[in-house]
This record gives structure tokens, C-alpha cells and sequence, in this order.
């Protein structure tokens, strides 16, 4: 949702409205999971994807329709054996499609910098959407972010009991960062999803598997820091894509000054054993909720044998994904940055969601 924030922040600053679809419900073999979303603007263009084809060209066709009479309204979708071979598909089940509509209005825009802002500052809150049908229709949908149990900014007709509720029953789901639930409070139809934090990946080490390494992180909405003791290689022109780029006085401090936590993500691909090791050895002393090294296992043996003789024991070292990236049999630099980036992504996928 990173992208699609910043995409909807610049419509209502500009006095443009817009459509949220959002998948909220899945069942069988539909192209994307309930969360799955993307922006529809008035002119007809898109951001996002909730599953292409057919599917998403309904949903833009009908995003016309809220435009023209401003309701919201929620679309089924039954992907039957005909829908699949229209959609060119092999997925079958049916999906419910939530076509939000959001007008240029101060409170949309007040609601949105405020999930800007709670994004920039790291912090834990979950959106939700409260929706009242009345004979099958929208009848009324009201939005707030939630921080800690407390409203945050927003509003939603749910007493406080209610809130509790729907807080207490998030707590208790095994939820992954993307997941979404739906409950019914109060006779309303209640969506509640996580407020996403950008993941920052530090990639240590600028060199000739760091460039497309840092470019693939970008296009899957990580944060990119890159950091090398070498202006040569550490600059804009080499990164241009890059959040931040820093050029160290050397290794041996090298993640002193960031906020490495446990949506940090430490990669190491320096230009050496030694080097790799000194980073290593830092980043097993902060929260970093992954790390990975490049480097043949023999080379891997041998820093996590200096490692151990300094202290570090094997839970230290279990946390440590090395060789990094997935077994694809990579073999050039792009390659070899396909197989980190996509590990990167497998573990932001599986990740829990923090409770507050």
C-alpha cells in the first residue's frame, strides 16, 4: 500500500477523488488475496492490481458507476468455468470486491497525511473501515485509523465496547503483515487491515550485485539504503533509485546511526571476508528482523568459526541467511540479485504482525 499512499495523498492535494478497490473476501482459487488493492481515478486510470484480467476491468467499469452517483458499493464476483475462460484464467472460486470512494475532502485528506505520517514515524495502526448496507446496497462507510486501541484520526459509529471488540478479536487472529479481517459489529460490517511501514533494506557493500539488487528492492516497495566505504561506488549516479546512500569512513562502524529494528533488513555484499565478517558481527547485535550474506558456504563456515571464537553462539548465527537468496541457480549479478530480492520478499510475506 506504500505506493498507493503516496498516490492517493497526491490526488486529494489535488483535489481529485478517487476509488479504492479492495479485495475483501477470497474463496477457492482467485487470482489475488483478500488486501489486495489498487486505485481507480476519475480519468480512468489505475494504480494497483487486484488480480488483472477481467476481474479488474469490472471493477474499473463499475469504479465509472460510483463516480457518477458517489456511493461506494461492494461487487460479487462468482469466477465460474465461463468467467475463467473469458478471463483467459486458470483460477476459479469468487471474490467480493469493496469499491470505496474516497471525495477530495478535508477529513480524506486529514486521514490519509495521517497514514503518511504514522508510516514515516514507524509506528503500529491498523485502518478500518466500518460499512452499513441497507437492502443490499452501501448505505453509509466511514473510516479511522486505530493506534494502540485509541482513534487515532478518522471516525466510525462503533461505541468504544465495539472498538475493544474489534481490537481484541485483531490480537487474537494469527495475522501476516498483508492480512486482512472482516467481523460484524453492531450490525456493521467491520475491515480491518494493518497500516504497512516501509521495510528498509541496507545493503552493505556497493558493489556489482548491489546495483540491481537495490533497483529489484525498490520495484517491491522495500526502502533502499546503500551503504560502502567507496564514494566510487556508494553515489546517485550508481543508485539512482536509492532512499539513502551513505559513505562510510569504513566498516568497522557500520551501523552506527541507523534505526536498525526488526523491520530492517541487513544485506551483506561487500568486497570481502573481513568485511563481511565486521558487518556480520554488528548486525547480530541489533534487532534486524533479517540478515543475510553472500559467499559460498566454505567462506560462510569460516566467518561463523571466528564468529563462535569471539563469542557468538548458534543462536546467534541461526538467524543469519547465507548463502543468501533462494536456490535458482543464479549465476550473474541480475540473477544473483533476483534470487536475494525474492528471498526478501518470501520472508516479508511469512512475517507476523506485531500486536501494539
Amino acid at each position: 500500500m506504500n505506493e498507493l499512499l503516496e498516490i492517493a495523498c497526491g490526488l486529494l492535494e489535488r483535489g481529485q477523488d478517487f476509488v479504492l478497490a479492495r479485495i475483501t473476501n477470497r474463496r477457492g482459487s482467485a487470482p489475488r488475496t483478500a488486501g489486495a488493492r489498487m486505485i481507480v481515478a476519475r480519468d480512468g486510470t489505475s494504480h494497483g492490481t487486484i488480480g488483472g484480467g477481467l476481474l479488474e476491468a469490472r471493477a474499473m467499469e463499475n469504479s465509472q458507476g460510483v463516480f457518477n452517483d458517489g456511493i461506494s458499493r461492494m461487487l460479487a464476483f462468482d469466477l465460474s468455468e465461463d468467467d475463467i475462460s473469458a478471463m483467459d484464467m486458470i483460477c476459479g472460486g469468487s471474490v467480493e470486491v469493496l469499491l470505496d470512494y474516497f471525495r477530495a475532502t478535508d477529513r480524506n485528506r486529514e486521514l490519509f497525511a495521517c497514514w503518511r505520517k504514522i508510516c514515516a514515524e514507524r509506528r503500529q495502526a491498523l485502518f478500518v473501515t466500518a460499512v452499513r448496507e441497507n437492502a443490499g446496497a452501501i448505505e453509509r462507510i466511514d473510516h479511522c485509523l486505530l493506534g494502540a486501541g485509541d482513534m487515532v484520526c478518522g471516525h466510525i459509529p462503533l461505541s468504544d465496547r465495539s472498538l475493544k471488540v474489534v481490537m481484541q478479536a485483531w490480537a487474537n487472529q494469527t495475522a501476516k503483515e498483508n492480512a486482512m479481517m472482516t467481523m460484524v459489529v453492531e450490525e456493521t460490517a467491520v475491515i480491518v487491515e494493518p497500516v504497512l511501514k516501509f521495510k528498509t533494506v541496507y545493503i552493505f557493500g556497493a558493489g556489482h550485485v548491489a546495483r540491481p539488487t537495490a533497483q529489484m528492492a525498490a520495484m517491491v516497495a522495500f526502502r533502499v539504503a546503500v551503504l560502502d566505504d567507496r564514494k566510487a561506488f556508494a553515489n546517485a549516479r550508481r543508485f539512482p533509485g536509492a532512499d539513502e546512500i551513505h559513505v562510510l569512513a569504513d566498516f568497522d562502524h557500520a551501523l552506527d546511526g541507523l534505526s536498525i529494528d526488526a523491520d530492517s533488513y541487513i544485506v551483506i555484499l561487500t568486497r570481502g571476508h573481513l568485511h563481511d565478517k565486521t558487518v556480520l558481527a554488528q548486525a547480530l547485535q541489533s534487532k534486524a528482523g533479517y540478515i543475510g550474506m553472500i559467499g559460498s558456504r566454505r567462506k560462510r563456515d569460516a566467518i561463523y568459526d571466528a564468529l563462535s571464537r569471539e563469542g557468538f553462539g548458534d543462536d546467534d548465527l541461526e538467524r543469519v541467511y547465507s548463502p543468501i537468496g533462494l536456490s535458482i541457480g543464479a549465476d550473474t549479478p541480475e540473477e544473483i540479485a533476483l534470487s536475494i530480492v525474492a528471498e526478501l520478499v518470501r520472508h516479508r510475506a511469512n512475517a507476523p504482525f506485531r500486536s501494539f
